[in-house]
């Protein structure tokens, strides 16, 4: 966040949250070894007391010759006391390293026992030959709070093979819809269904695995062009494959102008990218997954006008034998969509064709 933090003058702010920070690191730190401190003197202490007293009582009774003890035995058990007594200076290092080590324990076992909010199905999802998928949404609820629904009795059809379009204002639901579709979560109440099979006996990875998502999020991995764009394939997906999505994505032209070309690393985040150039790499790495359902989330918001309108020309292309949703703010951005769905308040408004909408 440097970028942010520079741009509106935010140092001395963060500068002051980093010391807050520090100072309740160090009290912490300093009273682990004032404790410490307190403690091994001590120890050491009694333990130097203890053996001396043991020697000097020892070496009086070899030294009067009362038949207690003898001159080996003396030596044997002041060794054996030394072997016992010493280690217990060690105790509190060790009650150090055991509290520590519990903290850290106790956070990761407790993310590895948290239980997902979405349960795993059994089944398989039912894909026929021709790869086309109908969605469907029955009397479908949602919502993040109590107080606040954010999908509201949403029901809808989607034909196998067609794209349709999802336009509305900010909060009207697109993209919970879509989380839905994704389970990520899971309704509160109503069924969403691919081909008449509910999603939620399905496997969440198979699930998955057979929808492509452009998110409005991009997320880019610190690695090369080819690396992101081939993430999460298969070992024998080829470098032609990887550059005949990227052309689809009118990102080819861009990487080949490039010094290291597909070898290019792209920095944490994609930073060494522009928007537009993050965008549509996350496009080509949709397109090269080669799903039944292809979801294009904002995927233009972040690229100029005219690379906007290749795209939308590619993506008619690219949802041909798929069934395609398109989700945008302006109607214009979906106006090659077979059907276009106006979501407001988490409900169908609307729906139609573009110039069925505009009359």
């Amino acid at each position: 966040g440097i970028v942010v933090v520079k741009s509106f003058t935010a140092e001395d702010l963060e500068r002051k949250r980093v010391e807050s920070a520090s100072t309740a690191y160090k009290e912490a730190n300093y009273q682990a070894i004032r404790l410490n401190s307190l403690y091994v003197p001590l120890i050491r202490t009694c333990v130097a007391l203890g053996f001396s007293g043991v020697l000097l009582l020892g070496s009086y009774w070899v030294l009067t010759d009362t038949g207690v003890l003898s001159v080996g035995q003396l030596v044997l058990f002041a060794m054996l006391i030394q072997r016992v007594l010493w280690p217990l200076t060690r105790i509190g290092i060790t009650l150090d390293d055991y509290e520590r080590s519990k903290a850290s324990v106790d956070r990761v076992f407790g993310m590895m026992e948290a239980k997902s909010i979405v349960k795993d199905g059994r089944e398989k999802l039912n894909i026929p030959n021709n790869r086309l998928m109908g969605i469907s949404a029955k009397n479908v609820f949602f919502n993040y709070s109590k107080d606040q629904p954010i999908i509201n009795k949403l029901s809808f059809n989607i034909l196998p093979g067609e794209t349709v379009g999802i336009a509305g204002t900010t909060g009207s639901g697109k993209t919970t819809l879509i989380k839905l579709l994704l389970r990520f979560y899971d309704p509160t109440e109503g069924d969403i269904s691919l081909n008449g099979q509910n999603i939620r006996s399905v496997g969440v990875k198979n699930l998955r695995e057979n929808i492509a998502l452009v998110s409005q999020d991009v997320y880019l991995f610190h690695g090369t062009i080819l690396e992101n764009i081939s993430y999460g394939m298969t070992l024998d997906t080829s470098l032609d494959d990887v550059i005949k999505a990227a052309k689809v994505a009118e990102l080819h032209s861009f990487v080949d102008s490039l010094p290291d070309k597909y070898e290019t690393i792209v920095g944490e985040r994609g930073i060494k990218l522009s928007g537009g150039q993050r965008q549509r790499l996350s496009i080509a790495r949709a397109i090269l997954k080669d799903a039944p359902i292809m979801i294009f989330d904002e995927a233009t918001s972040s690229v100029d006008t005219e690379t906007e309108r290749e795209i939308q020309k590619n993506i008619h292309q690219i949802t041909e034998g798929r069934t395609g949703i398109i989700i945008a703010h302006r109607l214009s951005t979906i106006r090659h969509a077979n059907r276009i769905f106006v979501l407001k308040n988490g409900e169908i408004a609307e729906q139609g064709t573009h110039d069925e909408l505009l009359l």
